[in-house]
């Protein structure tokens, strides 16, 4: 998830260059991106009854945050505008937290909507629950 953050903050810092004035359907179409991303994948996992699959949502939201802060300053250095180290204060505070946040709330969310999707059992099991 961390990768696929710092991607999308890139991209998106690189469309700002060349559209200034016009970037809120890319913004919004980015954010749904990463949001699905998150939702869909810890759906899959409470869907297949993963152990532990709350914590380790947990701890990947996390780790997530600033990791992705680090690849956005690396990201943006190196294909954007050459920003220097000066801007890795606020993508570890700020910009940690946003990311941290956009995988743990729709992580919850398909944990929830991922656990109450049933699942048919095989012939000769009784159902879990």
């Amino acid at each position: 998830m961390a990768v696929l953050h710092g991607v999308a903050l890139t991209l998106l810092a690189k469309y700002a260059v060349y559209h200034p004035t016009d970037q809120t359907l890319v913004v919004s179409l980015a954010l749904a991106v990463l949001v699905g991303a998150a939702a869909l994948w810890s759906a899959l996992d409470a869907w297949r009854g993963l152990a532990d699959r709350g914590r380790v949502w947990f701890i990947s939201a996390i780790v997530a945050g600033p990791v992705a802060g680090i690849l956005y300053v690396i990201g943006r250095a190196v294909f954007v505008d050459q920003t220097g180290v000066s801007e890795l204060g606020g993508a570890l505070t700020g910009g940690a937290a946003f990311s941290a946040l956009l995988v743990l709330i729709p992580a919850g969310l398909g944990l929830f909507v991922g656990g109450r999707i049933g699942r048919s059992q095989p012939p000769g099991e009784e159902p879990r629950g």
